[in-house]
């Protein structure tokens, strides 16, 4: 048989989806920017695919509620350009929007997906990427002295992919939807350590949320489970990553210490806690000059780095404000921040009415989805970035757009049951 014809048979729309899900949930912590690559590119065939009629653009209400969240958020961002005569300096900065943009014609690509394959596939995938994540933390903290960034760069930003992974092993472990859950505790627990490694403080806060609110939405699986037993493997657990974690803990507490007595005792920005302090001080002022419309994307990052040189005598500039809320608020006023929030509570009002109503696993799962996504990145978001970075915005999406198709989505036929290359590749989306 012709390699290319036994391959073209092979590359059936679901068999891509398969691939595409799987690449979606291992990379972020792992391969890092690869799967924003993966998931625009799916994105713009998925375009293609629906404007030739290949795809049934898939309108339900929750999708359409977080479309119109998303949405306003970018056209919030445009407008506050339009406001400040900045439309042409700011263009370039608008291509970021076109991943959140993809969110519609992704999750009607996406919902041809049997709902629980796309489940396994997103536990399993993220307790490889838990193992990977590990890998790369030891050999970054260990061998390059640094703190572990993972395919990232950035310890962040891997700190916050990886404890979504780390989040979807302990749902799926819980939810029943994937046998055996040693292992997927296993990969969870390397996941957690791989986050110490990172040094990044307030992924360890949200860390414990996340967990906290996992426990609680699976609770009901504890009822038959011996106390004793379960109280033994959490100390278990809670004493390895002390035994590892605590001279990485004592090391970023000290720091954090050191910070707050230079800011405090001798007025010092220059440290990281300073910088940010700064950053807060400079967002706030300019909120206060636009707080409807705020002054568009390339004017924020210009002013934040006069306002370094006048307030604080510094020479330093940075694309965001270390918090995600108030970046959106220089730049896009009130408007931009209200729209930012909507997001994340419709994606929130989604995932509590399907908790409230549903015994089904995997709605529960892809709730579960949401919930994890919400509190990671709204923390997250306290002291970095929630949207603008090209991983954490595909990220985002991949985990709204699977979480709300699991969650509440509904399932729709294939348009072309043929195996064909074309209709199977639109299918990463």
């Amino acid at each position: 048989m012709n390699p290319f014809t036994s391959l073209r048979r092979h590359l059936t729309p679901t068999q891509i989806n398969i691939y595409f899900s799987i690449i979606c949930f291992f990379s972020p912590p792992v391969l890092g920017s690869v799967v924003s690559f993966v998931f625009n590119g799916g994105g713009l065939w998925s375009v293609f695919l629906l404007a030739f009629r290949r795809r049934r653009f898939n309108i339900d209400g929750p999708m359409l509620a977080m479309t119109v969240a998303i949405y306003a958020y970018c056209v919030a961002m445009v407008l506050a350009s339009i406001v400040n005569g900045a439309l042409g300096a700011d263009l370039k900065y608008f291509l970021a929007l076109i991943t959140l943009l993809f969110f519609p014609v992704s999750y009607s690509t996406w919902s041809i997906t049997d709902k629980i394959t796309l489940a396994r596939i997103a536990v399993l995938a993220s307790a490889a990427a838990c193992c990977g994540a590990l890998a790369l933390g030891v050999f970054q903290y260990s061998w390059v002295g640094t703190r572990a960034e993972g395919g990232a760069g950035n310890a962040i930003v891997f700190a916050t992919v990886t404890c979504l992974a780390v989040m979807t092993c302990l749902a799926g472990a819980l939810s029943g939807i994937v046998k055996g859950w040693k292992p997927l505790a296993g990969a969870a627990l390397a996941g957690v350590v791989a986050i110490l490694l990172s040094g990044s403080r307030i992924i360890w806060l949200a860390l414990p949320i996340a967990a906290i609110a996992v426990l609680l939405i699976n609770r009901r699986r504890f009822a038959s489970a011996n106390p004793m037993r379960l109280a033994l493997i959490a100390g278990a657990a809670c004493l390895v990553v002390a035994a590892i974690g605590f001279p990485v803990i004592m090391d970023r507490t000290d720091f954090l210490f050191s910070d707050w007595d230079a800011l405090t005792t001798k007025g010092d920005h220059s440290t990281a806690l300073g910088l940010r302090v700064a950053m807060w001080e400079i967002g706030v002022g300019a909120f206060r000059e636009m707080p409807i419309f705020g002054h568009g994307i390339s004017a924020s990052r210009a002013l934040m780095k006069q306002s370094f040189h006048d307030q604080f005598g510094m020479d330093a500039g940075y694309n965001h404000y270390h918090n995600g809320f108030l970046t959106a608020a220089v730049q896009a006023g009130l408007l931009g921040v209200l729209a930012l929030g909507a997001i994340f509570v419709v994606a929130a009002r989604n995932a509590a009415r399907v908790l409230r109503l549903s015994a089904d696993p995997v709605e529960r799962f892809g709730a579960t989805m949401i919930v994890i996504t919400v509190i990671t990145y709204l923390i997250g978001g306290l002291t970095g970035i929630v949207v603008g970075q090209d991983l954490l915005d595909s990220t985002l999406m991949v985990f709204l757009v699977s979480g709300t198709y699991l969650a509440c989505g509904r399932t729709v036929p294939q348009v072309d049951k043929s195996a064909a290359i074309p209709s199977a590749a639109g299918r990463r989306s």
